[in-house]
């Protein structure tokens, strides 16, 4: 069996995948067509028959024009030799392919990954919500913190006027005096302070379950199933809620009324005038009103210095849910979703690797028909000499036919002359043209004589 040549197998082969080659180029510019549509069809505004025609139009001069080009690249890219000509057309390829992108690989993606970028959208919005809430509560939470050394305060008061008027502990002189009237106006003011920090604890809680279940709403609208366009829309509903429930649990930070509060009570002491007169009992009461005056300012400078610790904590800054389209959620969330971009760009760049196959088969058969330059300046004789050699060889064997050759080639040594013959004058025919008239050249003149 006589085997063909690789360049000539390669040519075969290469003209027997054109069909197929033109057919899935086809079927690839018609998917992207399709996914193109379906993604530039969330962009558009107006009525339904607007929107169906011009997504439709731009969706078949996508798929035209990928067609177009890459049959262009197919056809053109494997004939190009020189380095020069082939580097400008992988130039041109290239920006072939960075507006095959633009144009159409953007619009897959947001067809392929919209609703779930829209999803990761209300998903991240969500956890910034919740944060939100958090953050807030537990602001409001910090101020509660301070009933406590309120309620200690106010209790250490009512309990030294209590014993002043009992057993004069504090004056050694039992009764209700000045000193028992300024010891029950600061427990007063305490036990006042108190009751405005623990009158928003249920305010607080209050607001912190109302949030809570505007953020399980939430949650049931992004992980339930079910077009996404709806759901977007009540979730965005939910979050304005939310962000009111976050507004209204700042305001019921008590932080900056326990600071005000713990001012006045330095700065607004008033003691009253002693009015012991029985011997030194008058100065007695001064000096006891001077001391509970200094535990008043340092109550008061405890509170305050809480309180700054509370009000210079960061506040929780008003958020916005900002609905966005499937191929804007697709652009601003593209790290998530590397496997439908390269898919995407996949189907419109996939002919790269047709055209780079056939630039390496056309390479290969020009490779291969090099080498057969030799049997293109083969003589008639050498031709004549070789087929007679084939067959005596297919007649009479490889060996014999060797050694024939061989013992040919001795006699033709042996009958060539030592000084060649002179040459034989042959009469002149009018009927017969000589063959060196014959292989001159059409146009040239008579040869001398």
């Amino acid at each position: 069996m006589q085997l063909k040549p690789n360049a000539f197998r390669l040519h075969e082969t290469a003209r027997g995948v054109e069909t197929m080659s033109r057919f899935a180029l086809a079927v690839l510019a018609l998917a992207s067509g399709v996914y193109t549509y379906l993604g530039v069809r969330d962009l558009l505004d107006g009525s339904a028959t607007f929107v169906f025609f011009a997504a439709i139009v731009y969706s078949a001069a996508v798929s035209v024009a990928i067609y177009a080009f890459w049959t262009f690249m197919l056809r053109f890219v494997p004939l190009v030799v020189s380095g020069a000509q082939r580097a400008a057309m992988f130039l041109t390829m290239l920006i072939g392919c960075g507006m095959i992108i633009a144009m159409s690989s953007w619009l897959n993606a947001a067809a392929l990954a919209g609703s779930a970028a829209l999803e990761q959208h209300m998903a991240v919005t969500l956890q910034g919500y919740a944060e939100d809430l958090d953050n807030a509560h537990s602001r409001a939470l910090a101020s509660q913190s301070l009933l406590p050394d309120v309620e200690r305060a106010a209790a250490r008061f009512s309990t030294l006027a209590q014993d002043e008027r009992d057993s004069g502990a504090l004056t050694g002189t039992t009764g209700s005096g000045s000193v028992v009237q300024l010891l029950t106006q600061m427990s007063t003011q305490m036990t006042q302070l108190a009751g405005t920090i623990s009158g928003s604890r249920e305010e607080v809680a209050g607001l912190f379950a109302q949030g809570s279940e505007r953020l399980a709403t939430m949650r049931e609208l992004v992980s339930t199933p079910g077009e996404i366009g709806p759901r977007a829309d009540s979730f965005q509903a939910e979050a304005v809620q939310l962000s009111a429930v976050i507004a209204a649990l700042q305001q019921t930070d008590v932080a900056a009324s326990v600071k005000r509060a713990a001012s006045d009570l330095s700065a607004g002491f008033i003691a009253p005038v002693a009015d012991g007169q029985v011997g030194d009992l008058a100065t007695r009461q001064n000096q006891v009103m001077e001391t509970v005056r200094v535990s008043v300012d340092a109550q008061s400078a405890a509170l305050t210095l809480a309180a700054d610790e509370i009000l210079a904590s960061p506040g929780v800054e008003q958020r916005r849910f900002v609905p966005l389209s499937s191929a804007e959620a697709v652009l601003r969330y593209w790290s998530d979703f590397i496997p439908s971009w390269a898919g995407a760009i996949s189907i419109d760049l996939l002919p790269v690797v047709l055209v780079l196959t056939l630039m390496i088969v056309n390479d290969a058969m020009r490779r291969d028909a090099e080498t057969l330059k030799e049997a293109e300046t083969i003589t008639a004789a050498e031709m004549l000499r070789a087929m007679a050699l084939y067959r005596r060889m297919e007649a009479e064997g490889v060996s014999e036919a060797a050694a024939a050759l061989a013992e040919g080639g001795s006699e033709t040594e042996k009958a060539q002359p030592d000084t060649p013959e002179p040459d034989k004058t042959v009469a002149a025919d009018d009927t017969v043209t000589p063959i060196d008239a014959a292989q001159r050249k059409r146009g040239e003149g008579p040869r001398p004589a």
